[in-house]
């Protein structure tokens, strides 16, 4: 026996089963517990891609600059304008050792060690160049383009 209320009766989003809905789209505004902030080179492709494809909206934003996004309640993201590049000055500035580094999948990454000794990787994709190195790479293990070019 707990004193504990069942987090479904807290929750914002339905217990699992057959029968649950959705909850509608959250507009309110809540001290967040937590959320993910990401940089992004194109805010505006960032912010298509999760509004279009991952059904989340624009709660508020700074043109340009950043764009606070939802979906449900508690399920928030903030998209700024920048790139891991940006990040790597400012982490070092702390003493933490954080150098970016391309990928054979084509990302430009940069990983860390937090205080919790949580390793964390930021990771952005970068322009697609079937020529490069990469590009050949990918095309290698069937991730390319199709006869047509057409990047797939």
């Amino acid at each position: 026996m707990t004193d504990l209320p069942d987090a479904f009766d807290i929750s914002p989003v339905p217990a699992p089963g057959p029968d649950a809905v959705a909850p509608p789209l959250f507009r309110g505004i809540y001290g967040m517990p937590m959320f993910v902030t990401i940089p992004t080179a194109d805010l505006a492709a960032s912010i298509d891609f999760w509004t279009r494809g991952l059904g989340f909206f624009e709660l508020f934003g700074i043109p340009g600059q950043m764009t606070h996004l939802r979906r449900w309640a508690f399920q928030d993201v903030l998209l700024v304008a920048g790139t891991p590049d940006d990040t790597a000055p400012a982490l070092r500035a702390l003493g933490v050792d954080a150098h970016p580094r391309d990928t054979m999948w084509n990302t430009r990454d940069i990983e860390v060690i937090t205080p919790e000794n949580t390793r964390v990787v930021f990771t952005a994709g970068k322009v697609f160049d079937p020529d490069s190195v990469e590009g050949r790479t990918l095309r290698a293990v069937g991730i390319g383009t199709d006869d047509n070019e057409s990047h797939v």
